[in-house]
C-alpha cells in the first residue's frame, strides 16, 4: 500500500445538516452554475469562535432559507482529493425544521447552492449523493442514543 501524499493545507472542517421533514431529505446542489449532477445535505465550513450548531444554522439558512433546530451529531465522513490537496472532515448533525418553506426564487449569497429540495428514499436511487452512506443514515434503521456513524477518507468526487 502506497502511502498519499501529506497535504500542504490545512484540514477544512464542515457541519451539515440530516432534515428530514414528511419523510424526505433534505439535499442540495452545491455547485456553482449546477456544473455538477452531485448533491449532498446543506451545510458548510465553520467559521472560528461560533459553534458547530451556530455555524450549522447559518449555513443551512444561507442555502435554503430554512431555520433547523440543530440536534445531536450523527456522522463524521471524510472527504479527500489528493489531485487538489484537498481534505475535509464533515461532521453530520441531525435537525429539524424550525421555520421556512423552500421557495425557488431564494439565493444562496455566495452563490454556491443552485438548487435545493427534499427527496424521498426512492429519488435518491436516481441521483448522485456524497457521502455514500447518506441514504442508510437518512433511512435506514435509527441509531441508538450516543451512537454516530463514521467514514473514512471517502474519495470526492465532483
Amino acid at each position: 500500500m502506497s502511502a498519499l501524499p501529506r497535504p500542504s493545507r490545512p484540514i477544512r472542517l464542515a457541519v451539515r445538516a440530516l432534515l428530514i421533514h414528511d419523510d424526505r431529505l433534505l439535499l442540495v446542489n452545491a455547485y456553482p452554475g449546477g456544473t455538477s449532477d452531485l448533491w449532498c445535505a446543506p451545510g458548510g465550513g465553520v467559521e472560528p469562535h461560533s459553534s458547530l450548531p451556530d455555524n450549522l444554522r447559518r449555513e443551512v439558512y444561507e442555502e435554503t432559507g430554512l431555520c433547523v433546530t440543530v440536534g445531536a451529531p450523527c456522522l463524521v465522513n471524510e472527504f479527500h482529493d489528493t489531485s487538489r490537496d484537498f481534505h475535509q472532515v464533515d461532521v453530520y448533525f441531525r435537525c429539524t425544521l424550525e421555520t421556512g418553506t423552500l421557495d425557488a426564487a431564494w439565493r444562496d449569497p455566495e452563490g454556491i447552492v443552485t438548487e435545493r429540495r427534499f427527496v424521498s428514499r426512492e429519488d435518491m436511487a436516481a441521483l448522485r449523493v456524497k457521502p455514500d452512506s447518506l441514504i442508510d443514515l437518512a433511512f435506514g434503521p435509527p441509531l441508538q442514543p450516543g451512537e454516530a456513524g463514521y467514514d473514512p477518507l471517502e474519495p470526492l468526487l465532483g
